[in-house]
């Protein structure tokens, strides 16, 4: 075997099934595109099809439209997929929500639904995907969306600030739990990215843009795939011996002096 031979081994995900919640754009649909190129089947919960801003191969990305919070829908379709294709091997948490508002005008039903979304669904979505995953030939794998804001303040996103930080405590109980049930659990924080949502943000406050780019040591911001590229890391037979931990794909901003 070469050593071209060997590494495309270890990247290849042909005959892996697994879910990324919320890849119908940005972030989720970057990581679809990196994940199905290396061989996976992804299916995408979503509220709407995935997008046309990423190339992905014919019959690679399957759309399941629901509402991640309606956990009965998403139990029965998770059971049809796993019924269909015969296993389930990786589920990636990445849909999640923000609003700004400062913590002492916080509307509580913003504050409600950003919890819901951004921390109860995803260790809902781990248990109803667990009885799956733990008999993947693969290893199963759980891998959520942390942020860097699970490390540094922002203001005006609190809510944003604390179930990011959560995903953290979600990553490592879970990693624990489930030590000895064939699953992996890990998280990614990502840094600032150039999604569309982000790129219409800038264009209404250009001083942002700026003041983002000023955060990480790479004076650019992420690409989508770049967080697929993590992802495949941690899907791969890389990672056999990663489980418990949160990976910064931020290009420095956490570590980053003066």
């Amino acid at each position: 075997m070469t050593s071209q031979e060997y590494v495309a081994g270890l990247f290849d995900l042909t005959g892996h099934v697994g879910i990324i919640t919320g890849a119908s754009r940005g972030l989720g649909l970057g990581q679809a595109k990196v994940l199905t190129d290396a061989g996976a089947k992804v299916y995408n919960f979503d509220i709407a099809p995935h997008s046309d801003e990423e190339t992905i191969r014919e019959g690679s990305l399957i759309d399941v439209i629901c509402d991640v919070t309606d956990y009965e829908k998403v139990k029965k379709e998770v059971e049809a997929i796993a019924g269909q294709e015969g296993h389930l091997d990786f589920l990636i948490n990445n849909a999640g929500i923000t609003y700004k508002s400062r913590a002492e005008e916080f509307p509580e039903d913003r504050l409600d639904k950003i919890l819901l979304i951004n921390l109860k669904t995803p260790l809902m979505m781990a248990r109803i995907c667990y009885p799956y995953l733990k008999e993947s030939d693969y290893i199963g794998r759980v891998v959520s969306i942390s942020s860097m804001a699970a490390y540094m303040g922002f203001t005006g996103v609190l809510p944003y600030d604390m179930t990011k930080s959560g995903i953290l405590g979600l990553t490592r109980g879970l990693a624990e739990e489930w030590k000895n049930d064939n699953i992996l659990v890990n998280s990614v924080a990502p840094g600032w990215f150039l999604t569309k949502l982000n790129e219409g943000m800038f264009e209404q406050n250009p001083d942002r843009r700026a003041a983002a780019l000023s955060k990480p040591m790479l004076p650019r911001f992420g690409k989508p795939v770049e967080i697929g590229y993590m992802m495949l890391f941690l899907l791969s037979g890389a990672s056999t011996y990663l489980t418990g931990h949160d990976f910064a794909v931020d290009g420095g901003a956490t570590s980053h002096g003066f």
